[in-house]
């Protein structure tokens, strides 16, 4: 139960505004719940709403209010909120174990206990407590936690687009314009390392976590390469999405740690660090090796390697050590730029 909580999920009725809608249109905003809305938007806390409602009603009134915009996916209609709160998950697709649930009746607390019994439960009395809470408070902000509730948005607006779309997924694909850029991890982006080890699992080769002292560390030691990609398209960016640490070994390099964010997955581009990373080697005449811890979750991430030429050749305690094909011609998609910062 120590995860920090990457998304809350608020009841309206007594919880963010005081009152019944259903029988009074005049309920009032609770100041203390806007308060801490706010504030664990700019720490980049996801929210949504999970309320027993009329949707059409209760959405005036968000918008009325003018805090609308801060929720993603909002569930407001008569179904469970348990039902409510997994259509959220599956749309965020985040652990349901980082998810918290806060409601004025305890009857619903319960039920989502019962049906999602990770999930984290709080009375709407404890809205003057949450801020202070340790599970709300992210051990960095960085720029891409405070843009994150934006960054969804935005992918909530590309993926409407490419609902209507006439034409292939490549063709999509390439509409987007996408450029994706490789660089040196610099010591600004080492809070934003450190978050994506920790809060990417399903596209996390081995499911470690380093802190941004050890980070900071091996981008300051030759004998080890750090690198930190970018994502943005003609929509707008999505933020530091790839992370990987190379250790330099004697006539190869061996990948310690690849990983992707989990939002960028339909964006055809889980390869493109791994065989930028593959096509450099070659580069270099050196052999390409890559360690991986098989987890709960990460199996589309294995898939990942053996779709880049990655085989199997050993293992190394609990670890697979895979290997590239060194024959194979390694080429950037060509519905994205790849561009190369400092190297």
């Amino acid at each position: 139960m120590g995860e920090k909580i990457k998304c809350i999920v608020w009841d309206l009725d007594n919880t963010i505004w005081d009152g019944i809608l259903s029988e009074d249109a005049n309920v009032k905003l609770n100041e203390k719940a806007l308060e801490v809305i706010k504030t664990l938007d700019e720490r980049g806390i996801l929210q949504s709403v999970c309320s027993k409602n009329d949707f059409n009603s209760a959405a005036a009134k968000l918008k009325e209010f003018g805090i609308f915009d801060y929720f993603l996916y909002p569930q407001i209609s008569w179904n469970s909120k348990s039902e409510g709160i997994k259509s959220i998950q599956k749309s965020l697709n985040i652990a349901m174990k980082t998810f918290a649930f806060v409601d004025d009746q305890e009857f619903e607390r319960e039920e989502v206990k019962y049906a999602l019994p990770e999930v984290r439960c709080l009375d709407a009395v404890e809205i003057p407590n949450i801020l202070d809470m340790d599970m709300f408070m992210p051990k960095f902000i960085t720029s891409d936690s405070k843009n994150r509730r934006m960054l969804y948005q935005n992918d909530i607006k590309r993926n409407k687009i490419q609902e209507e779309f006439v034409g292939t997924d490549e063709d999509f694909l390439r509409s987007l314009e996408m450029k994706f850029t490789v660089e040196k991890v610099k010591e600004d982006d080492l809070g934003r390392a450190e978050e994506l080890t920790v809060r990417t699992h399903q596209l996390n080769a081995t499911g470690h976590t380093y802190s941004y002292d050890e980070l900071k560390a091996f981008s300051e030691d030759d004998n080890y390469l750090v690198l930190i990609a970018q994502l943005e398209d003609k929509y707008g960016t999505y933020g530091k999405i790839g992370l990987a640490l190379i250790e330099i070994q004697e006539g190869k390099w061996f990948l310690r740690l690849m990983l992707m964010s989990c939002r960028v997955m339909s964006r055809g581009v889980g390869t493109v660090l791994l065989e930028y990373i593959a096509r450099k080697a070659q580069e270099n005449n050196v052999e390409l090796y890559a360690e991986f811890v098989p987890t709960d979750v990460n199996r589309i991430m294995y898939i990942t390697y053996k779709f880049a030429g990655f085989k199997k050749v050993g293992t190394e305690g609990e670890s697979e050590i895979l290997k590239a094909d060194s024959e194979k011609s390694y080429r950037v998609p060509d519905y994205l730029t790849l561009v190369e910062g400092d190297k």
